[in-house]
């Protein structure tokens, strides 16, 4: 019997594993009151968060986020700075030379007046205090009761924090002079998806949290205007947002209600020289520019067209944006989004603000609508934002009647240089992992566009931009991986991309390819690289005619179709057998005599030496 009652359990057990569900997504909601405290630079806060459990299992624990208390010396980021070659030159002092530098953190020099903390004084769970304890950045908390499959608990936090010097996204009296850029400012439910907790310690990269909708409501003194996530639910009671308002002051201070759905950051900045410019694009979307009002905003006053027509631009080719609002604020330290909202820096020049503005405005799509985990998918976020900025500036800025091939030579100049640095490593590594910062920026910024530009030239401009649009419909609101992105492109094209996603993402593979030579009316091309590539090679012949010879991979299970491009206008196009991976080289025979013979003319291809990709008789 008892053997039996065994194997009953056995089976459950392997039963309700193979029963697991399909994707699911947790659920916030936050009601917070915060009191400003503006010469002490701190505040006091209250919270009632909603949190649903839609896991599958049950929670004894969940987790927050403290992100202020990585601004503290000794903290892991403050070491990081210390210890890293090449440190973000915001956060680090210069201590030596331009040759022989040497580097102090600033968060080493900090005051007990200038740090950032965030404490918790109180927490319920359902009415029942519950036990915590904090790590560094990350608060454990073991609940009362277990939070079931399906269930909603309320937890009620009370807690008080000081805003540290501008160093990293948050902070107060930037370099710009606003006094509050308050991001990453409250304790922040920790992300929980099938991979596990996501708890993360504050290193200076960029974050992931489950999507929710946002009650804020901040009172702080009567003179200061408020840029925040969301829609204000009172213009009429503060300043800046309409004419005459009627200023509903209590012991002077003011209070700023702000609600916002389905996102998963919330941000906001407040100065005392802040004015509101307000304008609808033609899709809807009310576009607010919140920044100070002095001589030297006059790039801000000038931005606001560029801004309207980039919604519109992104909105019917990447998707329409979903929310009613979105507001460009002046503070931080440079450039960096949230829910419905960008804080950006400077701003004297108006063509690199409207590149900021277009590039935060950006993750709008890739990392705000699309909630990607930017702690080890920084390719899928900000390589994708930087493809998604650089067309909208070809089409909105520039104006182009016609598209070029390669929308971006410059990301791949950047890619191919890190390739070749000896720098590079895996773009699948953890985003605060990288050895140097050098690394991960063009990891990120350029390689990541370099994988959608090049995935053009796998499966063609027509499909890659249906796969754009085809996966906004499929993936908004959640949490998509870079491999859901494959899976959309494959589902367009028909074309299998399991080598190029595996090979480009999770390796430092470079690839490259060359024309060896032409014998009479034979062209051998040879694959230099461990990086196989489906080939175009464009021949001209000596009577003038031209022809495209596409030559696919095996592994591809398909091919991509005919591109109506510039460099292929007149010529006519043949498909050849496939290229196996296992054959260093290939034979391509032709009808005519060779005059000259290039491998992709478009160059989407991102072959690290392309000096040999051209034969001229």
């Amino acid at each position: 019997m008892r053997k039996f009652t065994l194997l009953i359990c056995i089976f459950l057990v392997q039963f309700s594993f193979a029963q697991r569900k399909g994707y699911w997504q947790q659920e916030v909601d936050y009601k917070m009151e915060i009191d400003m405290k503006e010469k002490a630079y701190q505040y006091d806060g209250k919270m009632q968060l909603k949190y649903t459990n839609n896991s599958g299992q049950s929670l004894n624990k969940v987790y927050f986020h403290l992100y202020f208390n990585a601004f503290q010396p000794g903290s892991m980021m403050d070491n990081r700075l210390q210890n890293i070659p090449d440190p973000d030159k915001r956060m680090a002092t210069n201590l030596g030379t331009k040759d022989n530098p040497k580097y102090e953190s600033r968060i080493s020099t900090l005051k007990p007046d200038q740090i950032g903390y965030q404490k918790v004084t109180s927490l319920k769970q359902d009415g029942k205090v519950v036990s915590y304890k904090v790590d560094g950045t990350i608060l454990e908390v073991t609940l009362a009761k277990p939070i079931a499959e399906g269930k909603t608990s309320t937890f009620e936090m009370v807690w008080n924090a000081q805003v540290p010097e501008q160093i990293r996204r948050s902070g107060r009296n930037s370099k710009d002079g606003v006094e509050f850029s308050m991001a990453q400012w409250y304790p922040k439910m920790a992300e929980f998806d099938p991979e596990g907790w996501h708890l993360d310690e504050y290193i200076g990269r960029e974050f992931f949290a489950p999507f929710g909708n946002f009650d804020v409501t901040i009172n702080i003194g009567k003179d200061y205007v408020i840029g925040a996530s969301g829609e204000l639910q009172n213009p009429n009671n503060v300043k800046g947002y309409v004419k005459n308002p009627t200023i509903k002051e209590q012991n002077g201070k003011v209070s700023w209600n702000f609600k916002a759905e389905n996102i998963h950051d919330f941000v906001w900045a407040a100065d005392k020289e802040f004015i509101v410019e307000h304008a609808k694009s033609k899709h809807g979307v009310n576009v607010y520019l919140v920044y100070q009002d002095n001589d030297s905003s006059t790039a801000w006053r000038e931005a606001m067209p560029y801004a309207l027509g980039f919604f519109d631009y992104n909105s019917e080719h990447f998707g329409q944006y979903p929310w009613k609002n979105y507001s460009i604020i002046q503070g931080g330290d440079g450039g960096m989004e949230y829910g419905t909202a960008t804080l950006i820096a400077g701003g004297k020049n108006l063509e690199s603000l409207i590149g900021t503005i277009f590039h935060e405005a950006a993750h709008s799509w890739y990392q705000q609508l699309f909630g990607i985990n930017e702690t080890y998918n920084e390719w899928f976020d900000e390589g994708f934002t930087s493809y998604v900025e650089q067309m909208a500036h070809l089409n909105v800025v520039e104006k182009l009647k016609v598209m070029p091939s390669n929308p971006n030579p410059d990301a791949y100049r950047g890619y191919i240089a890190l390739a070749l640095s000896g720098k590079e490593e895996p773009a699948s590594l953890l985003a605060d992992y990288y050895n140097t910062n050098y690394a991960y920026s063009l990891e990120a910024y350029y390689k990541g566009q370099v994988l959608a530009i090049q995935l053009g030239y796998i499966i063609g401009n027509d499909n890659l931009n249906k796969t754009f649009l085809q996966f906004y419909d499929q993936w908004k609101f959640k949490h998509p991986s870079g491999n859901d992105f494959k899976r959309v492109a494959e589902e367009v094209s028909g074309i299998n991309l399991k080598w190029y996603f595996n090979l480009f993402i999770n390796t430092t593979r470079k690839i490259d390819y060359a024309i060896e030579g032409v014998n009479g009316n034979t062209i051998k091309l040879v694959n230099n690289s461990d990086f196989a590539m489906p080939i175009d090679l464009l021949v001209e012949y000596t009577d003038g005619t031209k022809e495209l010879f596409y030559i696919p991979l095996r592994e591809m299970r398909g091919e991509k179709p005919e591109e109506n491009l510039v460099e292929y206008k007149g010529a006519k196009r043949t498909i050849l057998e496939d290229w196996f991976w296992t054959k260093p080289t290939y034979e391509v025979k032709t009808s005519k005599e060779v005059k000259k013979a290039t491998i992709d003319p478009t160059k989407r291809l991102a072959d690290v030496n392309d000096k040999n990709n051209v034969f001229k008789k």
